[in-house]
């Protein structure tokens, strides 16, 4: 098997739109806009009638808010933290929705020309573009925050690290990106083949771990999100 041939092994099966010489991953693409559709509807149905006193919907928006922010400030400081909760908060809304959609909607009866719809974080494409996304982010702090000195972290504590350091720039995207799309691909895998095998009893429990597991993965990215970008502020 030459190189040609492991490129174009594929996990399950693709819709693919051609757009100019260029093949994309259509369903991808539906699912990705259909979890922007309900992050948006949701933000405008919980702050379309702000109270003083938050009820209903209101209520539940300003605690993920609350969330979302004592997380980015645990892991960024005080002094930063604010400029970087938009980021954060997008990158674990995003992530958490899309790995419940997952779960929790049966994609696949709904039927295409050719390929099936799944969550958009079980491609690679799309956990891979996230985590490209985190590495621009934590390049940007850092140079923002420390200039021209950023770059001073490769050759600390001695020059002989740098090659370790450098390497350590790329293996953070790849972790970021793997584990987040290992972890849905096998979920839905295994759901799907159990409903095939055992309609009735046994995908009901997984499928609530599924939902567990599809939390904690969005958890991990946006806190390991927001750990890079403060360390690259601080330069340590």
């Amino acid at each position: 098997m030459n190189l040609y041939d492991i490129s174009s092994v594929e996990v399950g099966e693709h819709f693919y739109w051609t757009i100019g010489d260029f093949q994309v991953h259509g369903q991808v693409l539906i699912n990705s806009w259909i979890v922007i559709g309900i992050l948006i509807a949701m933000a405008v149905l919980t702050t379309r009638d702000l109270k003083a006193v938050p009820e209903g919907g209101q209520n539940f928006i300003e605690y993920v808010l609350e969330f979302i922010r004592d997380l980015t400030k645990t892991q960024i400081g005080e002094a930063e933290y604010r400029n970087w909760v938009p980021f954060v908060g997008t990158m674990f809304l995003f992530i958490f929705v899309s790995n419940w959609s997952g779960a929790l909607i049966p994609w696949r009866i709904i039927e295409l020309p050719n390929g099936e719809l799944g969550a958009p974080t079980n491609d690679i494409n799309t956990t891979a573009g996230l985590a490209l996304l985190t590495s621009l982010a934590y390049f940007y702090g850092g140079l923002n925050k420390r200039g021209l000195g950023y770059f001073s972290k490769y050759i600390q504590p001695t020059p002989i690290l740098l090659p370790i350091n450098i390497l350590e720039d790329f293996t953070k995207p790849l972790s970021l990106s793997f584990r987040l799309f290992g972890n849905i691909l096998a979920d839905e895998l295994v759901v799907g083949v159990l409903i095939s095998l055992v309609p009735l009893v046994i995908p009901i429990p997984l499928m609530f771990l599924g939902l567990f597991t599809s939390g904690i993965q969005a958890l991990i990215f946006a806190t390991l999100s927001a750990a890079y970008i403060g360390e690259a502020m601080e330069g340590h």
